[in-house]
Order: structure tokens, then sequence, then C-alpha cells
């Protein structure tokens, strides 16, 4: 059976990787209904030009839409103009510091009619040498902050259900959110739940969809065998400001705590942040007894209660 699929691309300032993202997924695309939207969130560099000048330039026409928000609606925002553009069967979330491998469509597409029963499909992600990137994860909880901010053998060893990262190879059981750089949303399911929370400007937007999804009886596939490719950093400054252990913006605490209210209650802010303080002593007391810590980012004892009394807003985001 014939499915149809819309890839939604986000550009914001990544019109080099965009282009490079776009043509990837036309490869992948060969003998599939695929249509690409790529919503430019109001870049303001010229990059939606350079995107808009390519598609013109092709000898023929291209599967390909160009929506330019007039402001910067975040990840969320982006992608539900992406899904409302165009109707499909279902719809690939794909970054723009990502592409597709050869054959995506194929493997995706059989998993999708295989596992009628699953409304999300998370690819393998890998890094451009091929070595695969953890994208497969449990929800976050209380108990997962202690194991995380912890970051001790002990500690990950007595609550390792409850450790969020599932490591390269997860085990399909356990998989209960994945990384929305790739992922497919079937089509009938999205119809039920409705946009993504645009309350999230960046970051935790893709675990509360996954959980949304959970509550209402949708699972969750892993397809190995569909592979992308994602370069990191391309559309997000998180993960290089964790490396430099820089502080992080907000919008990032902004949207922990709204997740953290919506999977828990507001005692579950509380009790997650409590939780990182425990890990956070676990660790302390580790440098004492001259065992290597992990430095943290910078402020981020302060940060974790950004909203705390307010945990549906305000989103942080750059320029509101």
């Amino acid at each position: 059976m014939s499915c149809s699929f819309v890839v939604s691309i986000i550009n914001y300032r990544t019109g080099a990787l965009t282009l490079q993202c776009i043509r990837s997924v036309l490869e992948a695309a060969a003998g599939h209904e695929v249509h690409v939207v790529v919503v430019d969130n109001a870049s303001g560099d010229g990059s939606a030009e350079t995107i808009a000048d390519w598609i013109a330039a092709q000898p023929a026409p291209l599967p390909v839409t160009l929506v330019k928000s007039p402001r910067n609606t975040g990840f969320s925002g982006g992608h539900n103009i992406g899904m409302r553009t165009r109707t499909a069967d279902a719809y690939l979330i794909l970054n723009s510091d990502a592409l597709l491998r050869p054959g995506f469509f194929d493997r995706i597409a059989a998993a999708l009619a295989a596992h009628p029963e699953a409304g999300l499909f998370a690819p393998r992600i890998e890094h451009e040498d091929g070595t695969i990137q953890t994208s497969c994860f449990r929800f976050p909880s209380p108990l997962g902050e202690l194991v995380g901010s912890a970051r001790k053998g002990p500690v990950t060893w007595l609550f390792k259900r409850h450790e969020v990262a599932l490591g390269p190879h997860p085990d399909p059981a356990a998989i209960e959110w994945a990384s929305f750089a790739c992922i497919l949303l079937r089509g009938r399911m999205v119809d039920e739940l409705g946009p993504m929370d645009e309350g999230y400007f960046l970051y935790y937007e893709d675990t509360e969809y996954c959980l949304r999804a959970r509550r209402a009886g949708w699972g969750i596939v892993h397809v190995p065998d569909a592979r992308a490719v994602h370069f990191r950093g391309g559309s997000g400054p998180v993960k290089a400001l964790v490396s430099a252990r820089k502080r992080l913006p907000g919008y990032y605490y902004a949207s922990r705590t709204r997740f953290f209210y919506q999977a828990h209650g507001w005692g579950g802010v509380i009790l997650a942040n409590l939780m990182w303080y425990l890990g956070r002593g676990v660790a302390h007391g580790a440098r004492l007894l001259g065992k290597p810590g992990s430095p943290l980012p910078e402020r981020q004892g302060r940060d974790i209660w950004i909203n705390a009394l307010r945990p549906l807003g305000p989103r942080l985001a750059p320029g509101e």
C-alpha cells in the first residue's frame, strides 16, 4: 500500500545545511510520494532567499515548498507550520543539521505498514562516520535527575531503570521517547493528538509529545535499519554550551520545568530539583574522596528553579 510523506524541516540561519538536508531527502525519496516543507523561522540572514533561489533554479519543479514564518516560532511552532502546510499519511520531523541515508524511506515505510499500533518511528541516528548516537530514552523523572546529576556508578546501578539515556543499542521495550532530530509521526496520531506544544521554544517538546502519545495508547518503534546522520549543533547551541561548561539559555530550563510539571505535577518539579541536589551531593562527596568529578554548566543549581512557581510559562524564547 502506498504512503504519502511530508518532511518538515526548519531553517533558522542554516542555509547551507538546510540545502544539504533537502538534497538527501530527495535522493532517498525515489519511488515514494514525498513532499518537503521548509519553514524559515524568520532567519533574517538571507538564508531563506538562498533556499528560494535554489528551488527556483532547478531544471524541473521539485516537491519542495518554502514557507516563511513572520517570527521565530521555535521548534514546535515551526514544525506545526510544516505539518499544517500539507496533509500526508506520515510526517517526518527532520533537523536541518541532519541528512538521510539511502533507502531510508524504504525501511521506514515498511515499519509503518508492519506496526499499525505505533504512532512514532525512531530511526537509527548516527554521526557522519557511522558511529551511533544515543537517540532513544526513558522519560525524565525525579530519580532520573538523581542518576544524571550524581553520575556515579553505584547510584546508576541502584536506579538503572530510571536512567534516561538508553545508549546506542536500546532495548526496544524500554524506549519511551526518541529524539525529534529525525522521527516519523503517523498522520492519524497527529490528527488525534493535535499539534506540538508551542509552550516549548526548544528542548523537551519531543519528550512531551511522546508522553502525550503514550498516554493516548500509541506505541513507539525503533527502526535501526532506517538511518539518518545528525551533525549536532547546527540548529541549537545547548550541546556546545554543555561541552564548554557555559550557562545554558533560560528557555532550556523553562522547557525542563514545563515537562516535569506536565509529567509529574508541581510536586514532581520540586522533587526533581531536590533529587538533582542530592545527586550533586553524592558527586561532591566522591570528589572529596579523590574520585574525578563531572563539571556541569554554570549556575545550573540556580537555573533549575526557573519557572518553578509558574511551570507553564513564560517560555523565555529569545526576543520575547
